[in-house]
C-alpha cells in the first residue's frame, strides 16, 4: 500500500527542549465528521486509502500513520497584556511536516488530543463545538482570501469532556505553514537563552523567510513580520472579523490567522464590539486590533534586539525604527482594501474621509457590515435593494454620502457596471455567521451535519448568491444573536 503521508521532520532537529516528544492519547470511540478532500489533495496526501475508519483513527491519533514522530511545541505569550512565561501545546500534538503540490512546507497538527507536559491543570481535551467553528471559520477566512490555517478533517471522540457543562470530544487536524508564534521567541529571551534565540530565528528565516539569509537577516526578519501583520489585520478587518482574542502567543510568525477561539464576523456594525465574554475592557476590540497587533509586534522586537548586533542602543534603535513604519503599513493596506470594498482603484486623500463617514453611518444607523458593502455594489447595477431604505433615521446624511460617492467613482474613468461587478468579486455575500455557526454546532451535536456541510459548500464560494441559500446570507433576528464565542480547543 501507497504511504498516506509522506512526512518530514525539520523543527525536531531543533534542540530537545523546544519540544516534548509525546504521543496523542488514544480515545474511546473515534469517528470521522468532515475530511477535507481538496486540501489533502493540495498536501499530497494519498486520500485513496482515507475512509471513514482508518480517518477517524488516524485523525484522532489513536493510530499514527507511518513516518509520523509526534511533538508538543514548546512556548510563552502575552495574554490580555500580561506575561505567562510558559504556554506551550497543551492540547495540541504535531504529528509531522509535509510539502504540498506548490513545494511549500506544512504542518499536520491535532488539537485535542491528549494531556502534555504544558497542559498545566487541563485535559488535552477539545469540545466538539469548538472544533466544529474552527473548522468553519478557517475555511471561511482562506476562501475569503486571508492567510489562514486551514483545517483537514474533524473527530468526534466518543468520549464526554466536561466544561460548565459534560460535552461531547472532539480533535481537529489543522494545517499551518508552521506553529511558530511571537510567544514562540518571547519563551528563549524571558530565559535570556540568547543562544536557542538565534536558532530559532535562524530556523524561522530558513523555513519561511530565505530570501534573508544575506546581509543582515534578523532586522529583514523583523520587517517582514511587521509587513505580514499589518496586511493580515487589515484584511481581517475589511471583511468585519473580530479574531477575539490576538495574544501574542496566538500571532504566527508567518503571518496566518491562528488559533480560532472567540472570534466571529460581525453583524451589524460597531466598532467596540468583542466576542470574548472575559474581554471587559474591550482590549481585543474590533477596532483595537490595528493597535494590538503593534503592540504584539513591539514584543517580537523585544526578542529580536539581541540578535541585532552587539551593541544594545544600536539595535534597539534599529527596531524601534522598524516599528514606527507599521502605522504607515497598517493605514496603507487598511485603505487599499476598504478601497476595494466600494470600488476604487485610483488613491486620493479624499477616500480616507468618505470611507470614515461610511463607518459612521453604519454605526449610526445599525446597518449590517457584511450587507451594507454588498448592497452598494447592486446599487451601481440600479437593481432592486431595500436595505438603505428601511429604519433609517437620517436619509439626509445617507443621500450626502451617495452624493459624494458617486462624485468620486467619476474619477475612476470606468463603467458602473463593470466597478459593480468587481465590487461583488470582494464583497461576500456568505460569512459563516455566528447564529448559523451556533445552529450548525447544536445540530452536530446531535449528529445531525446537515446544516453544517451546507454551510461549508457555501463558504468555498462566498461571493455568489444562490436564492434558495438565502437564510445564509440573512442577519440573526434579536432571539439569535451571538454575543459571546467560546475557545474550548
Amino acid at each position: 500500500m501507497k504511504k498516506i503521508f509522506n512526512f518530514s521532520h525539520t523543527y525536531s532537529k531543533l534542540p530537545p527542549f523546544f519540544y516534548q516528544k509525546i504521543k496523542p492519547q488514544p480515545v474511546k470511540n473515534p469517528k470521522l465528521i468532515e475530511f477535507n478532500l481538496e486540501l489533502s489533495k493540495f498536501l499530497n496526501i494519498n486520500s485513496n486509502d482515507i475512509d471513514k475508519k482508518v480517518g477517524g483513527l488516524i485523525f484522532s491519533g489513536n493510530h499514527l500513520p507511518d513516518g509520523a514522530q509526534p511533538i508538543a511545541m514548546a512556548y510563552a505569550g502575552h495574554q490580555f497584556g500580561n506575561f505567562v512565561p510558559q504556554l506551550g501545546d497543551g492540547r495540541a500534538i504535531l504529528i509531522g511536516e509535509l510539502i504540498a503540490s506548490n513545494g511549500k512546507r506544512f504542518d499536520i497538527q491535532l488539537k485535542g488530543s491528549g494531556k502534555t507536559a504544558f497542559s498545566r491543570q487541563g485535559d488535552g481535551r477539545s469540545p466538539l463545538g469548538p472544533v466544529i467553528r474552527e473548522y468553519i471559520v478557517s475555511e471561511a477566512l482562506h476562501y475569503l482570501g486571508l492567510r489562514s490555517t486551514r483545517s483537514l478533517a474533524i473527530v468526534s471522540t466518543g468520549e464526554t469532556v466536561l466544561r460548565e457543562t459534560p460535552t461531547k470530544g472532539g480533535i481537529l487536524t489543522r494545517v499551518a505553514s508552521s506553529h511558530i508564534r511571537i510567544g514562540t521567541f518571547e519563551f528563549f529571551f524571558f530565559q535570556k537563552d540568547f543562544k536557542s534565540l538565534k536558532k530559532l530565528a535562524d530556523y524561522t528565516i530558513n523555513r519561511h523567510f530565505p530570501e534573508f539569509k544575506k546581509n543582515n537577516p534578523y532586522e529583514f526578519l523583523l520587517e517582514k513580520v511587521i509587513k505580514l501583520q499589518a496586511s493580515l489585520v487589515a484584511k481581517w478587518m475589511s471583511i468585519g472579523f473580530i479574531h477575539g482574542v490576538m495574544n501574542t502567543d496566538n500571532t504566527s510568525i508567518c503571518g496566518e490567522t491562528i488559533d480560532y477561539g472567540p472570534c466571529a464576523f460581525m453583524d451589524q456594525y460597531d466598532p467596540n464590539k468583542v466576542f470574548s465574554y472575559i474581554d471587559y475592557a474591550g482590549r481585543y476590540s474590533y477596532v483595537n486590533q490595528g493597535k494590538i497587533i503593534l503592540w504584539n509586534l513591539s514584543k517580537f522586537a523585544e526578542c529580536i534586539i539581541p540578535l541585532l548586533g552587539e551593541n544594545f542602543e544600536t539595535s534597539k534603535s534599529k527596531a524601534i525604527n522598524c516599528l514606527k513604519k507599521f502605522p504607515r503599513y497598517f493605514e496603507e493596506n487598511w485603505l487599499d482594501e476598504m478601497r476595494k470594498k466600494i470600488g476604487l482603484e485610483k488613491k486620493f486623500k479624499e477616500d480616507f474621509n468618505l470611507i470614515n463617514d461610511l463607518f459612521k453611518i453604519m454605526k449610526n444607523e445599525n446597518f449590517d457590515f457584511t450587507l451594507t458593502f454588498r448592497n452598494l455594489s447592486k446599487i451601481l447595477l440600479e437593481e432592486k435593494s431595500t436595505f438603505f431604505e428601511k429604519n433609517i433615521n437620517n436619509v439626509k446624511e445617507i443621500n450626502n454620502w451617495f452624493t459624494r460617492w458617486n462624485k468620486r467613482l467619476q474619477k475612476e474613468n470606468n463603467q458602473k457596471s463593470d466597478i459593480a461587478k468587481k465590487m461583488m468579486k470582494i464583497n461576500p455575500i456568505y460569512i459563516p455567521r455566528n447564529h448559523i455557526i451556533e445552529s450548525s454546532i447544536k445540530s452536530a451535536l446531535d449528529n445531525d451535519f446537515s446544516e453544517m456541510r451546507e454551510l461549508l459548500k457555501l463558504i468555498k464560494n462566498p461571493f455568489t448568491e444562490k436564492t434558495k441559500n438565502k437564510k445564509f446570507s440573512i442577519p440573526p433576528k434579536p432571539n439569535e444573536v451571538v454575543s459571546n464565542t467560546f475557545c474550548g480547543t
